[in-house]
């Protein structure tokens, strides 16, 4: 069964540093790390069964909304949310985002 966008929560476990959806079973994850004025953005997973809901970009939107509330820098070091806030201006200026900062080699 197909829900629509406009019905999914996306919920912010500051304790575990990420935004979470829970639907029919399934968990989508924006994982991140808060430092300062900063959310760096470090991953992102929709699992497979939950893909074409366009849930990846609610997870971002919901990053991105708790940025703007908190007057912080975004760094999308996951490489999804980089390239949704790329193919998404209109939500990106709604924030700084700091587009040179890359995740540590490792």
């Amino acid at each position: 069964m197909s829900t629509s966008t406009d019905n999914i929560d996306v919920v912010d476990v500051p304790a575990e540093n990420r935004f979470v959806v829970r639907l029919d079973g399934h968990e989508a994850e924006l994982v991140y790390h808060a430092h300062g004025d900063r959310l760096v953005l470090v991953h992102t997973e929709v699992p497979h069964e939950l893909g074409g809901r366009g849930i990846g970009g609610r997870l971002v939107r919901a990053a991105i909304a708790r940025a703007d509330a908190e007057h912080l820098t975004v760094v999308p070091w996951c490489p999804f949310a980089r390239r949704w806030l790329r193919d998404h201006p209109d939500v990106a200026a709604a924030v700084d985002i700091d587009w040179q900062s890359h995740p540590p080699a490792g």
